[in-house]
């Protein structure tokens, strides 16, 4: 008699366990909310990071911050520094350096133009955000210009006359 494959079927009353939403990539898993503050971000480049096991746990629990981080490009190669990524809970004498310098996985063209851009006078290069992309970490790096005070100012009213505009639109439909 051959041999036939087993057919397993699930039990339809069992939901399938829900994952977390930073690891399947459906919330960001750090976001540097201060950079469109701080300045004037145009292009904006996806790249991976060179990470340690430890690190990509701490970035699964949240446990990721980009308020002071920026991105150098030295050798050819791209760098993050003081990107924070905090100890694995679980972890052991094997755990990770907190602010160490990660490198940034960038294709040629990539970096040729980001050299390019950054020789430019005031141009520097900012991380936005950590995201998962096919289970893999990836960096959002944004070429940015720094913002005076009045830049802000200015950015700040902008916000607010279209925060007021809405309201108004939103009263007006109301009624």
């Amino acid at each position: 008699m051959p041999h036939s494959p087993a057919v397993f079927q699930q039990n339809p009353s069992k939901k399938p366990a829900q994952r977390d939403p930073v690891a399947v990539g459906q919330r960001d898993a750090a976001v540097n909310r201060s950079a469109s503050h701080n300045y004037f971000l145009t292009d904006r480049f996806e790249c991976g990071i060179a990470l340690r096991g430890t690190e990509v746990k701490s970035i699964r629990e949240g446990k990721a911050q980009l308020k002071d981080a920026y991105g150098l490009i030295n050798n050819g190669e791209a760098f993050l520094l003081n990107a924070h990524i905090g100890a694995f809970s679980h972890g052991n004498v094997m755990n990770h350096e907190e602010t160490r310098t990660r490198k940034l996985l960038l294709h040629k063209e990539e970096l040729r133009k980001l050299t390019a851009r950054t020789k430019e006078k005031g141009f520097t290069l900012i991380p936005t955000r950590f995201y998962f992309k096919n289970g893999r970490v990836k960096c959002e790096l944004a070429l940015a210009r720094g913002k005076q005070d009045w830049d802000k100012r200015e950015t700040e009213r902008n916000r607010e006359a279209d925060r007021e505009a809405r309201a108004a639109v939103a009263r007006s439909q109301r009624r």
